[in-house]
């Protein structure tokens, strides 16, 4: 495939902008304490599937399989209270109940296989919601340093996941490309 026709998306819930910044300034924090910036890439978001290789063109499909998809869903609040980690690298903000999640993303998976060609294995099967404020270029050294306080650290707050969002990468890092509100 040519490199120019390649794009890479991932989809995701995308938080409102509230939460959104107060999870940008824990990034942010993380990158002036702990040398850590990479989480900065990308909005706050919970993965729904990982980052996926397609060519542009078929973007209009992979919008109307999507759009088609969440006309069926609906909302659901999620909870998040204080951090949890994936040991020795990743930090992130930790979601009360996994259930609405995951079953979501497992209703997403036959979609993306069926209507869009995703081989199987691409869908991740043990899906573990968060959402990441600290991630691979966080050392070994600094994460024990960082955990060490926000393993008791404070963080709450909640939403209404009435959407799900497809993400684009620029080159650089990753651009809110298309939000799908669930229902419609």
């Amino acid at each position: 495939m040519d490199r120019q026709k390649i794009a890479l998306y991932f989809i995701a819930l995308i938080p409102p902008e509230d939460l959104r910044n107060r999870v940008k300034t824990l990034k942010e924090e993380m990158k002036e304490r702990f040398n850590a910036g990479h989480a900065l890439k990308s909005p706050a978001h919970i993965t729904l599937q990982m980052p996926f290789k397609r060519n542009r063109y078929d973007e209009t499909d992979l919008v109307a399989a999507l759009e088609e998809f969440v006309s069926h869903e609906n909302p659901f609040p999620i909870d998040l209270n204080g951090f949890s980690c994936f040991s020795p690298r990743v930090i992130f903000v930790k979601i009360m109940d996994h259930t609405p999640i995951v079953n979501l993303q497992s209703r997403l998976g036959p979609v993306l296989i069926n209507n869009l060609g995703f081989e199987p294995r691409s869908i991740n099967p043990r899906l573990h919601p968060h959402m990441t404020i600290a991630t691979r270029d966080l050392e070994k050294a600094s994460f024990y340093r960082a955990w060490s306080e926000f393993e008791s650290r404070q963080f709450q707050g909640s939403f209404l996941s009435s959407s799900m969002a497809l993400l684009k990468h620029n080159g650089r890092c990753w651009d809110l490309f298309r939000e799908f509100p669930f229902g419609s």
